[in-house]
């Protein structure tokens, strides 16, 4: 058995002495790379967090931007008003609950809801009361006139100053001895406001013919109606049943009468006959 060399002699190993293995070391870019990286990752984090707290954090430190919807009868700069005891309050600290209370305290605000929108928004929306019927109360020595809504709450009319609807009648003669925020008519009284309430529903405006409803007590605790049409002199007695078919009856008899008699001073539509009278006689219609 023989051995095998590559190198065969002496020789063959003084000829690789000439050659030098030299070890180069290969320049790491990778870790370059990941600073960059990671300075960008921070440089944008601030630019973000600057963005939100210019955007979002600083505003909500400022007064809160108030925005009112459903407000017909009062202008934003009233509502503003009642509400100056939030002046100076920031989104963060605006006392949602006291702002609902002020504004529902006004007597012809029927319901409010306030929110919150972050991050310098308050939405207050309003539901005012809708007013069916007008009468007078005394307040201080003076006479003031009110509004009446469905379910008799009395309440002052707004501060637009809007012209008063026609269809809108005077009720007069209801006992009621001041005004305050919030009071409701007697109850005796509120199913008038329900049957004028219901007229006044219908598409034909009936009560643009009708200058004032006076309630007229009756001897036992009860109450009869009469009725002043606009631009007449004649006054119409009728029962308290107030509906479309009395007041169509009560037209037509007011044309009837007036074209007998030119000079009625009075009609009374009671206990189911027509009987008018003059300022010197009567009479009646059969």
């Amino acid at each position: 058995m023989s051995d095998y060399s590559v190198i065969d002699s002496v020789d063959d190993i003084k000829e690789y002495d000439q050659f030098k293995v030299v070890k180069t070391e290969k320049k790491d870019d990778s870790k370059t790379i990941t600073i960059i990286k990671r300075i960008l990752v921070v440089l944008t984090i601030l630019l973000v967090a600057e963005i939100l707290i210019y955007h979002f954090f600083v505003p909500s430190l400022n007064n809160p931007h108030i925005t009112f919807t459903g407000n017909k009868s009062y202008s934003e700069d009233y509502l503003n008003e009642v509400l100056t005891r939030l002046t100076g309050k920031n989104w963060f600290n605006f006392d949602v609950d006291l702002a609902s209370s002020l504004v529902a305290e006004i007597s012809g605000i029927e319901s409010v809801s306030v929110e919150k929108k972050f991050p310098d928004k308050i939405a207050i929306n309003i539901k005012e009361r809708e007013s069916i019927a007008m009468t007078f109360v005394n307040d201080n020595g003076r006479s003031v006139s009110v509004q009446i809504d469905k379910n008799g709450v009395l309440f002052l009319p707004g501060n637009n100053g809007a012209n008063r609807d026609s269809s809108i009648p005077i009720v007069s003669g209801i006992p009621i001895e001041h005004f305050s925020n919030g009071m409701r008519i007697p109850t005796k009284y509120r199913i008038l406001i329900e049957q004028i309430a219901k007229i006044r529903a219908l598409p034909q405006k009936y009560f643009a013919a009708v200058s004032e409803i006076c309630v007229v007590p009756k001897k036992y605790g009860n109450y009869e109606l009469m009725l002043i049409p606009v631009n007449s002199r004649t006054r119409v007695l009728t029962d308290r049943s107030l509906t479309e078919e009395a007041l169509q009856y009560m037209m037509v008899v007011l044309d009837v009468v007036n074209s007998i008699e030119p000079d009625v001073a009075e009609i009374d539509l009671r206990y189911g006959s027509v009987s008018y009278r003059t300022k010197t006689s009567g009479g009646s219609l059969e």
